[in-house]
């Protein structure tokens, strides 16, 4: 049995755009031939390959078939740029779908851009995700490398280090005056405004069980990006982790302090990426880990 290539294209861009709407739009068909040839590919397949929702999601199935799209699309691109032979009005560059943390991104990964900004033989599909979650992506194939706080690698891929990101529990003279004048302690910690990224981050709860055993539960504000997280704590509403190179001229002009110098947190990212023959990804690795090397601290 083969797999036909329309039928593929239409299924893998319907589950990148989220929509069979967009994902016509992209191929320059209608909805319902979208919708169509992910019918004939399910029923060749024998099972139901996208959940019809909002964005459109993979079933157990459709993640591997994603991974082969995937897969077969960047070495199908790579070879057509090597043979000069893309189609003049078409994009000749090589697509890489990856996954990186808010942090990451914001800071030492700049340099990653700073190298590509010159090139156009790839482009980055970016998904933001945090560090402890980004397996799930790499997983489903619908990423093909990132970066975790997992040393552990999964079916197909290559796992390599990158470095420590150290964190630092941080707050602004007035706000630390207010909250901790009397030290940090069960009473003040419960009572004190703290700032998390999202649901998902736990680096704020690391902390507190390492100052204390006693059960805290603040007021908790949430702000998902890592800029308005940085200013918030800045801004003297709350106390937060943040990564040291994204607080260290803040810290240099007193803007910032640290309440517990002692339980810094240094949290170890490792580099993520399937196991294929891949000039681009091979580009792209060496790309990160140069940009790792000159920011996070190495073990």
């Amino acid at each position: 049995m083969k797999i036909d290539n329309a039928q593929l294209a239409a299924f893998a861009e319907a589950l990148r755009e989220g929509s069979f709407e967009l994902a016509a739009r992209k191929l320059n068909v209608t909805p319902s031939a979208i919708s169509q040839r992910i019918k004939l590919l399910e029923e060749r397949m024998g099972q139901v390959l996208i959940q019809r929702c909002t964005p459109c999601q993979a079933t157990a199935a459709g993640r591997l078939l994603l991974r082969y799209a995937e897969e077969l699309a960047l070495l199908e691109s790579e070879l057509l740029v090597e043979l000069g032979v893309a189609d003049a009005g078409a994009t000749s560059a090589v697509r890489i779908p990856m996954v990186i943390n808010a942090d990451s991104l914001d800071s030492w990964f700049l340099e990653v851009f700073d190298a590509l900004g010159a090139s156009t033989a790839m482009t980055l599909d970016l998904r933001v995700e945090d560090q402890d979650h980004s397996m799930v992506l790499l997983r489903e194939g619908s990423v093909m490398a990132g970066v975790s706080a997992n040393a552990k690698a999964i079916q197909g891929c290559r796992v390599e280090p990158l470095g420590v990101m150290r964190y630092l529990a941080l707050a602004s003279p007035a706000y630390a005056g207010r909250h901790f004048a009397a030290g940090l302690n069960a009473e003040s910690l419960n009572a004190a405004p703290m700032l998390m990224f999202n649901k998902k981050d736990g680096l704020q709860q690391v902390f507190l069980a390492r100052l204390t055993d006693a059960v805290i539960k603040p007021p908790t504000h949430y702000v998902p990006t890592t800029r308005s997280f940085g200013e918030a704590v800045l801004r003297g509403m709350t106390w937060g982790m943040i990564p040291e190179q994204l607080a260290e001229a803040h810290l240099k002009a007193g803007q910032l302090i640290e309440l517990a110098p002692q339980h810094c947190l240094d949290v170890p990212l490792f580099w993520h990426r399937w196991r294929i023959a891949s000039s681009a990804l091979e580009a792209l690795s060496r790309l990160v880990h140069k940009a790792a090397k000159k920011a996070l601290r190495q073990e």
